[in-house]
């Protein structure tokens, strides 16, 4: 049986970049939905269900950091947001806000269609040959194979790129992990110096994990460095 293509959602005002962008993911074989405001994107996604989103910021009707907030209370589907604003906040917001990723106006394609590739890799679901639990502190336990993590008898919702994210903690337990190897093994590709997608996901994580118990978050920032998980087993 032959699977059907990803479905990607570009969202951008921007009649010319949506055009580089259906060219070029169509010639990928990607099955390509547009949308040219907030509110058009917002029903794309949940009449659709795209298997990843480009979104850009500055967008009519609903902004483009208002779509993110409001996909992400019931939606994981992942988000590379593309823009064309300078400031660094605009950027951070929406990572915090849940983004996977983001690329600034103007871009390369190469380097948007490599970000989208890696993206959609890590979301594909994979066959698992054993059943593994890994547990840490405060009665965490993240489940490999069913991709679920719950802390005591209470599940935590995370998207994709957090379980991948904490999965890879767990696995290097006391171990440092820079923040150019979680982009290389979590996000897939590397940032060229800009790593605060990472800090953004590490810190939404930890809130994740502590909302329910604070022994959970066992996550140590190592200065200068990166990250490391301070207990666990498996």
């Amino acid at each position: 049986m032959i699977s059907a293509p990803p479905r990607i959602l570009v969202v951008d005002d921007e009649q010319a970049v949506l055009d580089l962008l259906v060219y070029n993911l169509s010639k990928a074989h990607y099955e390509v939905l547009t949308a040219e405001n907030g509110r058009q994107a917002l029903d794309l996604a949940r009449q659709a269900e795209p298997d990843l989103i480009l979104l850009d910021l500055m967008l009519p009707e609903v902004d483009g950091l208002d779509v993110c907030r409001e996909l992400r209370q019931t939606s994981k589907v992942p988000i590379i947001m593309i823009t064309a604003r300078g400031e660094e906040v605009d950027r951070v917001v929406g990572l915090e806000l849940g983004a996977d990723d983001y690329i600034c106006k103007p871009f390369s394609v190469r380097e948007l269609m490599a970000r989208v590739k890696a993206v959609l890799r890590r979301t594909q679901p994979v066959a698992s040959q054993t059943y593994t639990v890994l547990t840490g502190p405060g009665g965490l336990q993240l489940d490999v194979e069913r991709r679920d993590v719950a802390v005591g008898n209470i599940s935590i919702d995370l998207t994709r790129l957090e379980f991948d994210l904490l999965h890879m903690l767990l696995l290097n337990t006391g171990r440092v992990l820079t923040r150019e190897r979680l982009l290389e093994q979590v996000w897939g590709y590397d940032y060229a110096g800009d790593t605060r997608a990472v800090d953004s996901a590490v810190k939404r994580l930890r809130a994740r994990l502590r909302s329910v118990d604070p022994q959970a978050d066992a996550i140590e920032a190592v200065r200068g460095l990166g990250y490391k998980f301070k207990g666990g087993r498996f």
